[in-house]
Formats: C-alpha cells, sequence, structure tokens
C-alpha cells in the first residue's frame, strides 16, 4: 500500500469519503487531519478498494506509527479486514478507535486478531449544543454569573465588544494573537513540543480557513482581538470544536465566547465535540465543569502475531 502526504490541496478530492462518516472522535475531521502536519507528525493517505486509509508518520517517535480506521460513506470494516490493511500497510497499531466500534464487534474475532487498549487522555467531550448556548439551569450558574461581570464590563457595541467570521484579512492579526495567548500562559513554542504542535496546527488551520471549510468566530474588545475559534462538521449531528483561544486577562470572557460559539458556529447541529483533555488535569476540569453529555471512548488496536 503506497501512502502519500495528505495537504491542504487534496482536500477538495478526499472530502467525500467523509461525507456521512459516523465516526465520533475528532480525529476523524478531514480538516483536523490536515492542519496538524508538521515537522513531527505527517498524516499520510492512501485509496484502497474505494476507502480512505489514513497512516500517521512521525518523524522521530516511530513507536507512535498508527493507523486510523478506514473512511468509507456507508461501510463499516470488520476486525478481519482492519488486521488484512494493517499487514498491508505495514503499521501494526490503530489509534482513535471509537469505543461503540468495539461494542459493535466484541467477541467478532477482534480481541483474537488484536490487543485492544483504553487511551483515556484521547477521549472526547460531547455536549448537546442547546446546552452550551443556553447555559440553563443550577448546573451552569456559576457561568451565567461570570458571563454577565463580563457583559457589564465590556458591553456589546461600536468601540466595545464586536463578533464576527474570520475574514482572509482578519488572518494575521489572529496569528499574533495566537502568539500572545501562548506568552500569556507562559509557553515556550520553541521548546514545549505538545504546546508547539498545536501552535503549528493552529497557524494552518487559520492560513487554510477557507480552503479547509473550517467555521470561524472572533471576538474583538475596542478593536483588539481577545478571542477566536474553529470548527468543522464531524458526523450529519455533531460539529467538532477544534482551536478556541481567548484571553485569560479578562474575567468572563471565555465563558461569553464559548457560548456564543455554540450559538453561531454550528447552530443547526444537535451535538458539539470539544476534543480530548489529553491528560492535562486543568483542562479536563474545565470541560468537565460543562457537564457534557457523554464522553467518546478512545482504544488502541493492537495487531497480534499470527
Amino acid at each position: 500500500m503506497k501512502f502519500s502526504p495528505i495537504t491542504p490541496s487534496d482536500y477538495p478530492s478526499l472530502k467525500p469519503f467523509f461525507e456521512g462518516q459516523s465516526y465520533r472522535l475528532c480525529s476523524y475531521s478531514l480538516s483536523s487531519i490536515i492542519v496538524w502536519n508538521n515537522d513531527v507528525y505527517h498524516p499520510c493517505g492512501a485509496v484502497d478498494d474505494g476507502s480512505l486509509i489514513i497512516c500517521a508518520d512521525f518523524a522521530t517517535h516511530k513507536e507512535r506509527n498508527h493507523l486510523l480506521l478506514p473512511i468509507s460513506p456507508g461501510r463499516e470494516y470488520t476486525p478481519e479486514e482492519l488486521a488484512e490493511i494493517s499487514r498491508g500497510a505495514g503499521c501494526t497499531r490503530y489509534w482513535f478507535v471509537p469505543g461503540d466500534y468495539i461494542e459493535r464487534h466484541h467477541g467478532n474475532r477482534l480481541e483474537e486478531l488484536f490487543r485492544v487498549e483504553r487511551q483515556e487522555e484521547y477521549d472526547d467531550y460531547v455536549y448537546r449544543t442547546e446546552d452550551l448556548a443556553t447555559l440553563a439551569g443550577r448546573n451552569y450558574s456559576k457561568k451565567r454569573n461570570l458571563i454577565k461581570q463580563f457583559e457589564r464590563e465590556y458591553p456589546e457595541g461600536p468601540g466595545n465588544v464586536s463578533m464576527k467570521h474570520i475574514s482572509p484579512e482578519d488572518i494575521p492579526r489572529c496569528l499574533e494573537f495566537l502568539d500572545r495567548w501562548c506568552e500569556e500562559r507562559g509557553g515556550d513554542v520553541d521548546r514545549d513540543e505538545d504546546l508547539a504542535c498545536e501552535w503549528h496546527a493552529t497557524r494552518n488551520a487559520l492560513k487554510n480557513l477557507e480552503a479547509l471549510e473550517f467555521r470561524s468566530l472572533m471576538l474583538s474588545i475596542n478593536g483588539e482581538i481577545e478571542a477566536f475559534a474553529l470548527a468543522s462538521q464531524l458526523t450529519d449531528a455533531m460539529s467538532a470544536l477544534h482551536f478556541q483561544k481567548a484571553s485569560a486577562q479578562i474575567k468572563g470572557l471565555y465563558q461569553f465566547f464559548d457560548r456564543e460559539c455554540a450559538r453561531r458556529l454550528f447552530p443547526e447541529l444537535e451535538f458539539i465535540n470539544k476534543e480530548s483533555d489529553m491528560g492535562i488535569p486543568g483542562l479536563a476540569h474545565v470541560k468537565k465543569s460543562y457537564c457534557p453529555e457523554v464522553m467518546i471512548p478512545s482504544y488502541k488496536l493492537i495487531l497480534r502475531e499470527k
């Protein structure tokens, strides 16, 4: 099986494979797959029997190389077929296998062919769009209070808070804000590999905003960008909020902006996938505080030797 690098120019030809795809982990967003390409990680693809096979190729950590489940509208591969693809691709691992796939194929030779391992740090948080757009009920009282404080301090209107979709002419200022956002958190993009990968992915997304069909939202205060977000459609009923950056210096801004993202980015879809916490305790605390409707478990499949 011959793999080729996946780049933004491949988006139009690969998009049909993802139309109607049903896997609910954010790793199955084509837009996201493309923008995470960097010096450390390279997404590659091959078309096999009418399906798209994606391989993650790591420049140095080859033990992290893995496949995703094949992408094919209206078709799900059996464990036997996955094993055959794995051997043909020369890659013994699948990552980001949704928990419902494991449930459907438990006992169907899955455990005989593969060793099944959890990836708890990559479990995705899924919310009802309406819950995040309204923040109704006792569970969200603290967030509503923070939003009221923000709205009192920064009312919407000329010269105050304004929101719009990101246009091409906004991208340079968004990139400048991204650098400021990293500095606010004391991150060193040159030394922190995880932060560097996210920084590169966010920059790639901004620079290819229209080509990769991201929906976007940008918030400015007194003309200064203080938050932006980028999202894509994941399934017929679910969006994926991939990048959401807001200044930590402004009280209530994150809560206000998060609500507006739910209201404005994909209001027509029932659910929002806000990705995983990557095993970071502080990030996990924030995501849990928004009361997810469901967690999507992530698994590894490791091919057993014959």
